[in-house]
């Protein structure tokens, strides 16, 4: 599970090359390998235009990419790293989904929807589309605040969200594997209150202490890695409730297994990783289950 190589998918406004830069940690963690990807979007030129799609703007986009990549690739090679380019025309989702088979990356970096809620209600999400139809964990990069970076370090002292589930126990094993660049983790299980067993004081301690010690039981396994954790329980919403818990440690990121479910659900429906990208300010990396 180490990441070697990295997909950086970007359309220059929200993911510059101070946020890759920001990600080089990870080269403690055996990263040495860049891919850059720029999706050029047909609908989205011609819309901007109030015309017909046009080949002259495609040549414009496709150079103005290329200069800003032939930049950073110089800055890369000067440290070493390797680097692949890709500059392409199509489907953003079936793009960023083709270049992470073909280069075989372990990280896809991109940054989050910029579609609106009524394209999306009709559309879909370029996120949920690539989590589900991806093997390839996914960090939904939300790199700049009002205030400026948000983190210098992202893998520093992230957050690991869990619900004891498969796709919680992979992030898990992903996590055990940078532990080269992470200082320390807040391991995080948020119960409904519907889960609270009885009405009682007592009862509902009960519930408490029993995830408690599933906790503590992780985070004593995460200590043997060599990796420093503290056990937190939450009780309410999943989403609102990791995010308050990401703010409360002061975390630089969430880590959240993402559940393979069919897309249509997760369109119509909601799913916690989804909800996560849309609504937290906090980067998510989405670690999808082992394909069967």
């Amino acid at each position: 599970m180490e990441i070697k190589k990295l997909l950086f998918v970007t359309r220059f406004d929200k993911l510059r090359f101070d946020a890759l830069q920001s990600l080089l940690d990870l080269k403690k963690a055996a990263l040495n390998h860049v891919v850059f990807l720029n999706v050029i979007e047909r609908d989205k030129v011609a819309m901007r235009r109030g015309k017909g799609y046009e080949k002259s703007a495609e040549i414009r986009l496709r150079e103005k990419a290329n200069i800003r990549f032939i930049d950073w690739a110089e800055t890369l090679f000067e440290q070493g790293m390797e680097v692949g380019v890709y500059i392409v025309v199509g489907s953003f989702a079936s793009q960023v989904i083709q270049a992470a088979e073909k280069e075989s990356v372990d990280l896809i970096v991109l940054s989050p929807d910029k579609k609106g809620r009524f394209e999306q209600l009709y559309s879909g999400s370029d996120i949920t589309e690539i989590v589900h139809r991806s093997a390839t964990p996914v960090l939904v990069y939300k790199y700049l605040t009002r205030k400026g970076p948000l983190a210098e370090n992202p893998f520093e002292k992230p957050l690991l969200a869990t619900n004891w589930s498969s796709a919680s126990r992979r992030a898990i094993e992903y996590l055990k594997s940078l532990k080269a660049v992470i200082r320390e983790v807040d391991v995080v299980h948020v119960a409904s209150e519907k889960d609270l067993k009885g009405t009682s004081a007592m009862a509902i301690q009960k519930t408490r202490k029993e995830n408690r010690s599933k906790l503590e039981d992780l985070c004593d396994d995460l200590e043997d890695n060599g990796i420093m954790a503290r056990p937190h329980v939450y009780i309410g919403d999943t989403v609102e409730e990791i995010d308050k818990a990401a703010r409360e440690c002061q975390s630089s990121m969430i880590f959240a297994g993402s559940p393979r479910k069919s897309l249509w659900t997760d369109r119509w429906g909601s799913s916690i990783g989804k909800a996560l990208a849309e609504r937290s300010v906090f980067p998510i990396l989405l670690i999808p289950p082992k394909e069967e």
